[in-house]
């Protein structure tokens, strides 16, 4: 099997970790809050076939510099489009999960020539809603309860109680094992600072701040697709059939058994459904 290995281009002083895989027209993948490019890893080794693949970890998330500065999904979108150019690549099939998805459609708004079809996963967005846990992140103070959260004391302890849950039968979905493993990035101050900072760029306490529906006319011209799991506890799933009315003929896709993360919970049903989508031409 194909191993993903991380590279890293430097981006007005500040080093960018990105995976780059095979050869073809391009594939651009853009992760959520907490993430990196390992989200996209074994999607990766099964598209790379005949296509050009890139995972970018986002400044503030992976083995990215974590720097001062503006987190905003502009400036994100900005990010990604440097990083375009930094590799020579053109147009791009645009693949975005939650914050990731957000980003997406800046960039699509930003810079609608770069995009040749969009494809959204439980993406942030398009609606006000969101988890308890999110909006918590947003509230003053939270830069002291996160450190707690953390720490590598309570992890193991965590691991420790799921262990047993899996002796009795019981196992942790995709949403509860990327959460633990995505605050475990949250150790070192400078992760938290990004974090934070990511978060309050997009999210109040009363839920998310930044939509895009005053842009979705602007994406008529691009096939989309929008894919959700119908357990999703981040962000509710109805966002993607209230959505559809602003992507005229966009198509949308629910995998019932999945939480926030259907490309993790069934990737190989992800994989045939992003390849079909990307062949299509009626799409």
């Amino acid at each position: 099997m194909t191993e993903v290995l991380p590279r890293t281009v430097d981006l007005h002083g500040h080093p960018l970790s990105y995976a780059d895989l095979g050869a073809g027209p391009a594939v651009l993948f853009v992760h959520g809050l907490l993430g990196s490019h390992r989200h996209w890893t074994q999607l990766m080794r099964e598209l790379a076939v005949d296509r050009r693949l890139v995972a970018p970890d986002l400044f503030g998330h992976g083995g990215s510099a974590k720097p001062r500065g503006d987190y905003s999904l502009g400036a994100h979108a900005a990010t990604l489009r440097d990083l375009l150019d930094r590799l020579e690549i053109g147009r791009v099939t645009l693949v975005g999960h939650s914050l990731g998805g957000g980003i997406a459609m800046q960039f699509s708004y930003l810079f609608p020539e770069r995009v040749s079809r969009l494809v959204l996963v439980s993406s942030g967005g398009l609606g006000r809603e969101l988890s308890p846990a999110l909006r918590a992140a947003a509230l003053p103070g939270a830069e002291l309860v996160l450190p707690v959260l953390a720490s590598r004391w309570l992890r193991e302890r965590t691991v420790a109680v799921a262990g047993g849950l899996g002796r009795l039968g019981l196992r942790a979905g995709a949403d509860l094992s990327e959460a633990w493993r995505g605050l475990g990035c949250l150790e070192d101050a400078d992760s938290r600072r990004a974090f934070l900072a990511t978060v309050r760029a997009v999210i109040d306490p009363g839920g998310q701040t930044v939509t895009a529906r005053d842009h979705l006319p602007m994406a008529t011209s691009v096939p989309t697709m929008l894919v959700w799991g119908a357990k999703d506890r981040i962000i509710p799933s109805w966002h993607a059939v209230t959505a559809q009315a602003g992507f005229p003929g966009c198509r949308v896709e629910i995998f019932e058994r999945a939480g926030h993360f259907p490309h993790l919970a069934e990737p190989e049903r992800f994989a045939a459904l992003l390849a079909g989508f990307i062949a299509d031409p009626s799409a």
